[in-house]
């Protein structure tokens, strides 16, 4: 065919969305909580700078490609147009950064991080609405890490309203955890933190869940004793989790695509052989009252000219039955023409003028077709349909069994 399921749908008017090749996953929280060197971890590539300064200014995309390189700006956008719309937030545009690595670790290849301001109280002010930023950016992404630093900046007010807005509307997407726990002091530091953040949250509506949960994570050193447990691997299981979901939910929508393109499809070719019968019907009327104007003038020339024929001479000509035909209209005519001129010829002119002017005027009212899909775009359209219905639905089904098949294997080496 050469033409993909989204171009087939434009063609019949309908907008649907190529499936991502990769998820989403915002990081959010206080500054130094340790989003960036997450990042650094999961892709195992100083790709971005970490510290106790608020190094993170504005949103980084990070992603993976065949060549490392940095984007600024407006070619962010170019490189996800997905997120187009979060140039509503004035001034965020150039705050925008894109860093492509190369790594090939963990899941990295399907994930795109996004790497967000951190966030503080009081007088830091910032070059764009953050808040604004991070809800916007919170609905388009795929899951959302929020991390609690322990060490003085857990209960930062920002993050939270920001968490307490994103949870209002999209509460699944969002994953919280404890941060650096391995500088949190003792167990019993470490304790106190988590009741203070998990009580504060618990005074927002719609965050006091049951069955709350905040892992402790660290970035692990092999130099060091482990301190607490480190849960790090819960957040790859997690992003893992997400990865999953979202082919499931790629593939069912796919299926949901290919029967609103073939059920379009159909739609359209039956509304256009219901058309073409409503115009046959529209033409037929519209001959008809169009000869009902031509009858009255007709008719009387016919009589004029069978009045100066002998019936002999019009037998030879047509035929018996036919002159016998032609000479019964015209005794018919003829009569109905003496019987209204018997008052006023000028009445039966306006007469005879008035049936014509009614018959075009009905004529005209008939004369109501509407375009068809010519022969052409029908075998067209029958083809496109035939395609997506053998060929798109059927490539589906072969990937939602090769799928399937994978998980069950993976649960059997497990």
């Amino acid at each position: 065919m050469g033409v993909g399921l989204v171009g087939i749908a434009k063609q019949l008017g309908l907008r649907l969305l190529a499936p991502r090749k990769k998820i989403t996953v915002m990081l959010m929280g206080n500054h130094s909580a340790g989003k960036s060197s997450f990042i650094n971890w999961y892709i195992e590539e100083h790709i971005q700078k970490t510290g106790v300064a608020t190094e993170t200014q504005g949103f980084t995309f990070v992603t993976s490609g065949k060549k490392r390189e940095s984007l600024l700006g407006n070619a962010t956008l170019h490189v996800y147009p997905q997120f187009q719309g979060l140039e509503q937030v004035k001034g965020v545009t150039d705050y925008l950064t894109t860093e492509i690595s190369t790594s090939k670790q963990k899941m990295f290849f399907l994930v795109t991080f996004i790497d967000t301001p951190g966030l503080v109280d009081g007088d830091m002010s910032y070059e764009f609405d953050v808040d604004k930023a991070l809800i916007w950016l919170g609905e388009q992404a795929d899951l959302i890490l929020v991390f609690f630093d322990p060490m003085g900046q857990a209960l930062c007010k920002r993050t939270l309203n920001v968490v307490e807005k994103i949870n209002e509307m999209h509460g699944e997407k969002l994953r919280f955890y404890l941060s650096k726990a391995d500088e949190a002091g003792h167990e019993s530091d470490r304790q106190r933190v988590m009741m203070q953040i998990v009580q504060e949250l618990c005074k927002r509506p719609g965050l006091n869940k049951c069955g709350f949960d905040m892992p402790t994570i660290y970035i692990p050193d092999p130099n060091k004793l482990a301190p607490c447990l480190n849960r790090i691997q819960e957040v790859c299981t997690t992003i893992e989790k997400t990865i999953n979901r979202s082919v499931q939910n790629t593939l069912n929508q796919l299926g949901k695509d290919c029967e609103l393109v073939i059920n379009t499809a159909e739609c359209k070719l039956q509304e256009s052989s219901e058309q073409a019968s409503r115009n046959r019907r529209a033409w037929i009327k519209y001959m008809f009252f169009s000869a009902l104007v031509y009858l009255p003038p007709l008719s009387l020339l016919t009589c004029f000219i069978i009045s100066e024929t002998s019936r002999e001479n019009l037998a030879d000509i047509i035929g018996d039955d036919s002159a016998n035909i032609l000479l019964i209209w015209a005794w018919c005519v003829s009569t109905i023409w003496n019987w209204l001129t018997g008052g006023s010829y000028l009445l039966a002119a306006i007469m005879m003028i008035g049936f014509m002017l009614v018959s075009m005027l009905l004529a005209k009212c008939c004369n109501c077709t509407k375009l068809t899909l010519s022969r052409k775009e029908r075998k067209q359209l029958r083809a496109k349909c035939n395609y997506v219905q053998h060929v798109v639905v059927e490539r589906k089904e072969r990937l939602y069994e090769m799928y399937l098949q994978q998980c069950i294997s993976e649960q059997e080496i497990c």
